[in-house]
């Protein structure tokens, strides 16, 4: 009775569209080199009305695709079809050899804590799990330890989350590095791991800091940065210097440390401070259904920061272990805008500023700030309001260059599922697109009116159907009828909603069951669509697809069954299955047979001139 909700705003329902559940272990999460476990690639099945549209289709014969035999048997060309990755990640994307600032990392923000922002628990082994899901930025919080002075403790400052020892969270860091280390050893075919980069937030006292390039340097020992690799750091922060490649970081732990102005105040934070905002709300969230306990947390949060920040200052010990950047907040614009003076600050840094600070911005200095990009670092944090670990939507930020998307690892939601999407088939590092990146001397920009600039794609996504649809076991899935929604996600789509497109949904035929084969029939988990879904976009490298299997239930929202986002780039064009994942980023039996076809829009020109050839 709970979900009926006739009258609810539908604004509200398609919302949860967005919604995710609580990442477990073993989660592919946000993509990067844990993604799509092949080893339960046996669980697979395939249903005989997907069998017999293969063989409709002439994609398989029917002795390939075995129509006959049951949906747990799989010949040997069915089972290499159904095996065929649905993605081909291009060389050029994983490239090592560009500079940090040419990369997007797949980040992660508040790391330690496992749920609520402001009254949820700390763990250190949050940072095992997100690392191992293909995390490659984590975010540590430090503050000083009152009980033991030494022993500086890793929480969510002014707040009720609980604390951990930021030792305990060294030692998990490490014990992954040296995971990951084990492993590329036994199987070199498979490269050396990706470099860790760890978000240092400070908040200790000159000794408390201290202790924490103590700590980092007896836990990490020789996995931290080489001091070789460190000293050209301090030489291209002093622009005396070439920026280090990803390349030269090799397997290392580098570490970010804030800058300061003198006298400046420790008066934000990267979790809830929207001071730079200037009043922007870039999307509708559920801050109005905040309850009155989480209100009352964000009031005492505040009026504690205001209270007790202290002054801020980084030690020159904690300066030199962290020179891979130096996360800077902005305190004006003179950092993407040559017109308000000089950007006064270490030459090679990273903006480190909230989403609704980056989103006062844009669209009006998208440019301005992606050709400072293409140069320097950026990490974008979620907004303040975001304290039921909601996240920020990152294809925007990405599609101005910004690397470093720190998001909420607690729940797989649509930010989630994208950035799995992005880093799927790589090491957690993505050579950002082109235009994103320095243009060498030797190249000339394309004007504003090159042709190259409009360019209409039109996708069409061929559906067939799908096997094993995860139905809840509190279901009948005779009451339920499966379809498929698909959404069209754009860099250049800022404010407005993203284009939606869905099957109709599917029903098996009762009354005619037994005159139909199982292939024209198929029961509701296991159901046929055979449609074409399209969309026309402008061309860019960062277009998402994300699909969701959902069931049209009358007078309530409709569930949400499995998910799945593919990056277009990365896209076969063939038919192939998607295996799809639930909504703890974990994968499921369930797979989805679709074809991905992209293709020019011609306009009338165009046109004009095939017809002439």
């Amino acid at each position: 009775m709970a979900n009926l909700k006739p009258f609810r705003r539908r604004s509200r329902e398609d919302d949860t569209d967005d919604d995710g559940e609580e990442v477990g272990p073993g989660a592919v999460a946000g993509g990067g080199h844990a993604a799509r476990d092949s080893n339960i690639k046996h669980q697979l099945r395939i249903s005989r009305a997907l069998r017999a549209y293969l063989v409709d289709k002439k994609i398989l014969t029917g002795d390939q695709a075995g129509v006959d035999l049951d949906a747990d048997t799989l010949t040997p060309d069915l089972r290499a079809f159904a095996e065929k990755p649905h993605i081909v990640v291009p060389p050029e994307c994983i490239d090592r050899s560009h500079p940090l600032p040419e990369y997007f990392v797949s980040s992660s923000h508040n790391t330690y804590l496992l749920a609520h922002q402001l009254y949820g628990s700390s763990c250190a082994t949050a940072y095992e799990s997100v690392l191992k899901a293909g995390c490659r930025c984590v975010e540590i919080d430090a503050w000083d330890n009152k009980d033991d002075p030494d022993e500086p403790k890793v929480t969510h400052g002014w707040t009720l989350t609980s604390n951990i020892s930021f030792r305990a969270v060294c030692e998990a860091i490490r014990d992954v590095h040296d995971q990951e280390a084990q492993e590329a050893q036994e199987n070199p075919d498979a490269g050396q791991p990706a470099p860790i980069l760890l978000s240092l937030e400070n908040h200790c006292n000159p000794h408390g800091q201290k202790r924490l390039v103590h700590i980092m340097k007896e836990v990490f020992a020789h996995r931290l940065l080489s001091e070789e690799v460190r000293r050209q750091g301090h030489l291209e922060q002093a622009g005396a210097g070439e920026h280090v490649a990803l390349a030269d970081l090799g397997s290392k732990i580098a570490v970010i440390v804030e800058y300061h102005w003198p006298g400046e105040k420790d008066d934000s934070d990267s979790s809830t401070d929207d001071s730079s905002s200037n009043g922007a709300d870039d999307d509708n969230d559920d801050d109005d259904d905040d309850d009155k306990e989480e209100k009352e947390a964000r009031r005492q949060y505040r009026e504690a920061r205001r209270i007790a920040a202290p002054s801020a200052r980084i030690i020159p010990e904690l300066s030199e272990l962290g020179v891979y950047a130096q996360s800077v907040k902005p305190r004006d614009t003179s950092w993407f805008d040559p017109s308000g003076g000089p950007f006064v600050g270490p030459h090679h840094h990273l903006i480190n500023v909230s989403e609704s600070g980056l989103m006062s911005h844009l669209p009006a200095h998208s440019r301005l700030i992606s050709d400072h990009n293409a140069h320097h670092l950026m990490r974008v944090y979620p907004k303040g309001t975001r304290i039921s670990s909601r996240n920020l939507k990152p294809v925007k930020f990405w599609g101005v260059g910004a690397q470093i998307c720190a998001l909420n690892w607690q729940t797989f939601g649509a930010s989630m599922q994208l950035n799995e999407a992005l880093f799927s088939g790589t090491d957690g590092f993505v050579l950002k697109p082109r235009s994103l990146r320095p243009v060498p001397p030797s190249d000339s920009p394309d004007p504003p009116d090159s042709p190259k600039k409009n360019r209409r794609r039109r996708l069409r996504l061929h559906v067939a159907g799908a096997t094993d649809v995860p139905i809840p076991t509190s279901t009948e899935a005779s009451d339920t009828k499966p379809y498929l929604t698909c959404t069209l996600v754009h860099p250049d789509n800022v404010s407005g909603k993203p284009p939606k497109r869905k099957t109709s949904p599917y029903r098996q035929h009762r009354f005619t069951k037994f005159l139909r084969g199982p292939d024209e029939n198929p029961p509701q988990n296991d159901p046929l669509w055979d449609e074409v879904l399209e969309w026309e976009y402008e061309e860019n490298d960062l277009v998402f697809l994300r699909m969701l299997i959902k069931s049209d239930d009358s007078w309530a929202t409709n569930p949400i069954f499995a998910v799945a986002a593919v990056r277009l780039l990365y896209s076969t064009g063939e038919w192939s299955f998607i295996r799809m994942l639930d909504l703890k980023g974990q994968e499921t039996k369930c797979s989805v047979l679709v074809k991905l076809e992209i293709e020019p829009v011609e306009d009338g020109l165009d046109r004009f001139f095939r017809k002439q050839r």
